[in-house]
């Protein structure tokens, strides 16, 4: 209350646009289209080989991302904290991953000669905590931890921008449970709030059968976005009766097991994996709690990750044109651009601008939250047209203009759904009421 709302300016955004290039962007060459039209939309800057830096807008987008697994994680009792990227030699060893993962863990030594890796995952580390809690009883489980950070992974040819590289963001939980029955619950709710947040997004997400790799356990899966460029063959179920990675079948299955339908293959991006891991490190750890009968008892675990900056760029992947950006709704970095008259113009003449502050006044006055949601695209140099074309190619899901029309009694504006490519031409009141109805987040 009292702060002046302060408009958000496209020529004032840390966000150098490079919409104009062709195949090369920001000095790299783009083996996949969302790759290549982050990087033209300076929402990603290459770094070292398979490491990127996320720009304001990607962060955007990131965070909003965060926030609909937080709500998806705590509607399922998951509790947020944060381990350390550096976890020590020894967990590993202990676990026997350290030898087990190979030249995939990136390793180091501090002054003192104590070995140490950037966490690729957590299991380790997290389980650790839990068995340092000597008094844990049985009352206090599930216990259902997570956490969003940075992993860290030595990719051997990191590839296809943020859809594989070496230091990502990925969202994390690790359960403890009393019995493998009480486990298998947990697994089957947190797999639930994996397709709800998948849903949410409007991404067409698979849950398919998967191997348990180098996590370890008795169960997997994997929540799989087909697309061409995707990395893992898929067998599907037309019906929906059985699906899973092909690495898991022995030998060349073609009929569904449940209902005997030809499957059908495709590609898919891993987006999200999910493992019941008894009580294998548990058992390495010690991590044990108390029985009603008092007795001390392994707990049962699951562990469960969803790759945060891959879903973002997966679903670019499959949502954009090749020539723009098509972000899911709930994460798009901003959720309206306004176009102001070209300068100069009969529209600007006759307070085309000054007919589109008001509306934005108007707008955010219902709905204060959108005034950090909205860009004003200013370059008024350049013609409308031209800013249009901009703004299809970065992917504001609504796009409001002060075109020719601005200028009739009543003004009408140009609204553009850029997801549905339908224009609406509408009066101040019709634009408030589309987008109320469009329940602009």
């Amino acid at each position: 209350p009292g702060r002046a709302r302060r408009r958000l300016l496209l020529s004032q955004l840390f966000q150098p646009l490079n919409l104009q290039a062709g195949g090369e962007a920001g000095g790299e060459q783009p083996g996949c289209r969302s790759q290549r039209l982050m990087l033209q939309a300076g929402l990603i800057h290459p770094g070292s080989p398979g490491c990127y830096s996320l720009l304001p807008p990607a962060v955007r987008a990131m965070e909003k991302l965060v926030r609909a697994m937080d709500e998806e994680m705590q509607a399922v009792a998951g509790q947020k904290l944060s381990l350390p990227s550096l976890s020590a030699a020894e967990l590993w060893r202990a676990s026997g991953r350290w030898e087990q993962m190979g030249p995939e863990l990136f390793r180091l030594e501090d002054r003192h000669g104590r070995g140490y890796c950037l966490g690729p995952t957590h299991e380790e580390a997290v389980t650790e905590l839990v068995a340092a809690q000597s008094s844990l009883s049985y009352k206090q489980l599930p216990l259902r931890l997570y956490q969003v950070s940075r992993k860290f992974r030595d990719e051997p040819k990191p590839r296809l921008g943020l859809l594989r590289s070496r230091e990502f963001y990925m969202k994390d939980m690790y359960t403890f449970d009393a019995s493998a029955a009480a486990a298998r619950h947990t697994y089957s709710q947190v797999c639930g709030a994996y397709c709800s947040l998948f849903h949410r997004l409007g991404l067409p997400v698979v849950r398919v059968e998967a191997a348990t790799g180098s996590i370890g356990g008795t169960m997997s899966h994997e929540f799989q976005l087909p697309a061409d460029i995707g990395e893992d063959r898929l067998v599907l179920c037309p019906h929906g009766h059985f699906a899973a990675n092909v690495e898991m079948l022995s030998g060349e299955q073609t009929s569904c097991p449940a209902c005997g339908e030809k499957l059908t293959q495709t590609r898919g991006i891993e987006v999200g994996h999910t493992f019941y891991l008894g009580t294998k490190y548990s058992s390495v750890s010690k991590a044990i709690f108390y029985s009603p009968e008092n007795k001390p008892q392994l707990a049962e675990m699951g562990c469960y990750g969803l790759g945060v900056t891959r879903i973002l760029a997966a679903s670019i992947e499959v949502l954009s044109t090749e020539d723009g950006i098509r972000w899911p709704r709930l994460i798009a970095p901003y959720q309206l651009c306004f176009i102001p008259p070209k300068r100069g113009s009969k529209e600007e003449q006759e307070d085309g601008a000054v007919l589109l502050d008001q509306l934005y006044n108007d707008l955010v006055e219902l709905k204060p939250h959108l005034a950090s949601d909205s860009v004003l695209d200013d370059r008024t140099q350049l013609t409308v047209g031209k800013r249009l074309k901009d703004a299809n190619k970065l992917g504001y899901p609504y796009v409001i203009v002060a075109g020719k029309r601005v200028c009739e009694n009543p003004p009408v504006f140009e609204v553009w759904n850029q997801n549905t490519g339908e224009v609406s031409f509408l009066t101040k009141e019709g634009v408030i009421e589309l987008l109320s109805k469009a329940q602009v987040s």
